[in-house]
């Protein structure tokens, strides 16, 4: 019986070392699932600095923004990104200039109501810093653009929610976009400057399943 037992062994034992190696290949091929993210708007911000005479800036915000991520990996890198913007939801703390930001000298917030941002590519470049490019709509116009990105990492909250934060600093040229009003002054200068140079904070939480 010993003898048999032992027989039994020697013969299987190939198929078990066989079985071993398809079970390592399978582990080795399986695809992580990608993780979905929706934007915690109370954590987030989305802000603007223009330079207005030359000689000084003038800093605005946008109110009202959405977006999500779709993350193939855990450190986000090759994420698709989604971001809209509220035209009407523009604030530089005067209202008459925020009339005229909404107005066809600038963006035409009747008309076109949202900017929209879809990413192209989002790759680490090295520890957190992370390079962004994809496609931005604002009127009737769209360009591609790229965003300097810092990861600031993933945590959970107290409430269990898993977060993860980003800071996207980047810079058009306003006319690209028809955003075109250039009075100037006397000196010649221009009243508003074409840059505009954007710093948007988010946070995104993990979409529960």
């Amino acid at each position: 019986m010993k003898k048999i037992l032992i027989l039994s062994a020697i013969a299987l034992a190939p198929f078990a070392a066989m079985a071993q190696k398809t079970t390592g290949k399978v582990i080795a091929s399986a695809t992580t699932v990608p993780t979905k993210w929706g934007l915690d708007k109370s954590h987030s911000s989305v802000k603007f600095t223009v330079q207005h005479l030359v000689i000084s800036e003038v800093e605005g915000t946008f109110k009202v923004f959405d977006g999500d991520v779709v993350a193939p990996t855990a450190d986000f890198n090759n994420a698709a990104i989604k971001f809209n913007v509220d035209v009407n939801s523009i604030n530089t703390d005067e209202p008459k200039r925020d009339a005229h930001l909404k107005s066809d000298d600038f963006f035409n917030a009747e008309k076109y109501p949202a900017m929209k941002f879809t990413s192209t590519s989002f790759k680490k470049v090295s520890g957190n810093k992370y390079a962004l490019e994809g496609n931005l709509t604002i009127r009737d116009v769209t360009k591609k653009v790229k965003f300097a990105v810092t990861y600031g990492g993933t945590v959970k909250d107290p409430w269990g929610n898993t977060k993860a934060g980003f800071k996207a600093t980047g810079k058009i040229n306003r006319k690209d976009y028809g955003l075109k009003w250039g009075a100037l002054t006397e000196a010649g200068g221009a009243v508003v400057g074409d840059d505009v140079n954007m710093v948007i904070n988010v946070e995104f939480a993990q979409q529960k399943s």
